[in-house]
Parts: structure tokens; sequence; C-alpha cells
């Protein structure tokens, strides 16, 4: 293996800096799920997505949470869960809103996807967040409730909130999502 390095980089080090951490992970495949997705209405996808019989998102196992038990998805109803370590902290020592933000965007979106057909999709057009205290490491698990407001033909509104153990609030989030329906093709 080549190692390229700038004159201008400081020198290699021979060992981690003192009090460094690591983390190693693995992913599967995303276009497994993605074409499952496609022959399934969202519901049975991401109820089969906790059986097993499909490969969850790489982005859940980067910052690892998830879709955890089949009674965390409902019609309309999507529940993820993490619990926060110092893996997720932003530099003043809690954890990052983007994490935040990702897990909240998750629970709507997929609240969204348990009301959509095979072959229907969606994406996010729209996302508010509301950050009401840190995240900490050493909590316990915390879990991103998404409930769907709206599911137009184009257009679908949902709301989250992510709490504690205890139903504490930490954030808050609503989105607007469009919805993507498959071209129909010219006679």
């Amino acid at each position: 293996m080549t190692h390229l390095t700038s004159p201008d980089a400081p020198p290699a080090q021979d060992s981690a800096p003192e009090g460094a951490r690591q983390r190693t992970y693995t992913w599967s495949d995303p276009l497994i799920g993605a074409e499952a997705a496609r022959q399934l209405s969202g519901l049975e996808y991401l109820r089969g997505m906790v059986r097993g019989a499909y490969p969850g998102p790489p982005i859940a196992d980067s910052l690892d949470f998830a879709l955890a038990r089949e009674e965390d998805i409902e019609d309309g109803r999507v529940t993820f869960r993490m619990t926060p370590r110092e893996f997720h902290y932003n530099p003043i020592g809690s954890v990052h809103g983007g994490v935040f933000a990702t897990l909240l965007d998750s629970a709507l979106g997929c609240a969204i996807h348990t009301r959509l057909p095979a072959g229907v999709g969606y994406t996010t057009l729209e996302l508010k967040v509301n950050y009401v205290r840190p995240l900490l490491a050493g909590m316990g698990e915390v879990r991103a409730v998404g409930e769907v407001l709206s599911v137009s033909r184009q257009v679908a509104t949902a709301q989250a909130r992510l709490l504690d153990a205890n139903d504490k609030l930490y954030a808050h989030a609503t989105t607007t999502c469009l919805i993507l329906r498959p071209q129909k093709s010219a006679p």
C-alpha cells in the first residue's frame, strides 16, 4: 500500500495520540433492501427489516441506532432507538445536533413510509428540529417516535419526539416529504 503525504503534513505518528479511541463497524449492501422496498408496501418492508429479511440502512450502523422491535413499527408510527455514546459527541461534550436530526428524520420518514404502497417512495423536502436539552453518554436508551400527520398524493407531513425512558423530551421535529410515484410510461 502506498501512502502519499504533503510536504507540509506533520510527521506520521507511530502510535495513536494519548486518549485516542477507535470504533469499527460493518454494514450490509443497502441496495438489497432498496430493491425489496420497491416490491412491498412501506409497512411490509420496515417490518421485514426488523425481522432481518432485509438489511438496515448503513446510516443506522454508522450512528448505532435501529428499529429494534416489531412493535416499533405501526401504521403511521415508527420508533427508532439509540443509546448516546461518546462517539456521538460534538466538541463541547454532548451529542452532536446532527445525530438528533438524523434520528428524528429517520423516524419521520419511516412513519410516512408505513403509509405508502409498493413502488411509492418519498424524500424529505423540509426538516425542522427543536433541541430542548442535551443528550449525554451514560444516560441510557432514547427513542425517536415519529407519527404521520397527513399523507396526500404528492406531500406528506409528520412529527416526532426524542424521549428518554421516563418520557422526558430532548427534541422534537416536523417534516414535509415529497411523495415519489412511479412515472407512467407513454403508450
